[in-house]
């Protein structure tokens, strides 16, 4: 399918949620330290950044779809690509679906600049296509629903109010299952990033520069050392 990089304005998502289609909500990731805290290299210009970008949707999109159609061939597997220009955004990417169905894999303008090199744009690229081919969408609704009917249930057996059961557990069924849906996104994002030639360990290096989540009980990231782990994993079996 041919490429269809779409410079448009789109919804403010969170970084690697998964919502229901047409109305995400907002999670925006902390925004990654400076260079001078980190020792990380410097952020590349701008038009360094738009050709990296530019260059990374060339050669990840393909290996996407192929992986998609391979892995999941009940899938529409034509990926939408598109950047939200708006500029007081934080660094922040996500997976969705549009009214018709189609994957969409969304960037803002910060992320991209903030990538120091294309094989972190790869693998974040790779990483939102792997939520999308690994149905987590539907999963993480199906978790919540049935978190939502147990918690119902238990509200109501100890004379609690049921509909604040109902969201209680549909919140913590969809945030436990978060934790499991993004060690598998960095897991498949590391074959794709790999598969299209670029190096997937350099391009986890974007979690040393964010905030670590930790293992909160109510997080929906996992620790940043295990997603890093879990990559170097994948790729010395690649």
């Amino acid at each position: 399918m041919r490429s269809m990089l779409s410079f448009i304005a789109v919804a403010a998502l969170g970084a690697c949620t998964v919502e229901t289609s047409g109305t995400p909500a907002s999670k925006p990731v902390p925004a990654p330290t400076t260079a001078a805290t980190t020792g990380a290299p410097p952020r590349v210009s701008s038009r360094t950044a738009i050709a990296n970008f530019k260059a990374v949707v060339r050669q990840v999109e393909p290996v996407a779809e192929r992986e998609c159609r391979t892995r999941s061939p009940d899938l529409n597997c034509d990926f939408k690509i598109v950047v939200d220009e708006r500029t007081n955004q934080p660094p922040n990417a996500f997976q969705t679906l549009d009214k018709s169905g189609r994957p969409v894999l969304g960037f803002t303008i910060a992320l991209i600049a903030d990538a120091r090199n294309r094989d972190e744009l790869a693998f974040v690229m790779g990483h939102e296509a792997a939520h999308h081919i690994s149905k987590h969408l539907a999963k993480q609704q199906q978790t919540a629903t049935g978190g939502a009917i147990i918690g119902g249930i238990i509200a109501a057996s100890v004379g609690l109010d049921v509909s604040a059961g109902q969201q209680f557990g549909g919140t913590l069924g969809a945030r436990a299952y978060s934790k499991s849906n993004e060690l598998d996104a960095d897991a498949l994002g590391t074959v794709i990033a790999k598969r299209a030639g670029y190096n997937p360990v350099r391009g986890a290096q974007f979690f040393t520069r964010i905030p670590d989540p930790g293992d909160r009980f109510l997080g929906t990231h996992p620790p940043n050392a295990r997603r890093l782990e879990t990559v170097r994993k994948v790729n010395s079996q690649l």
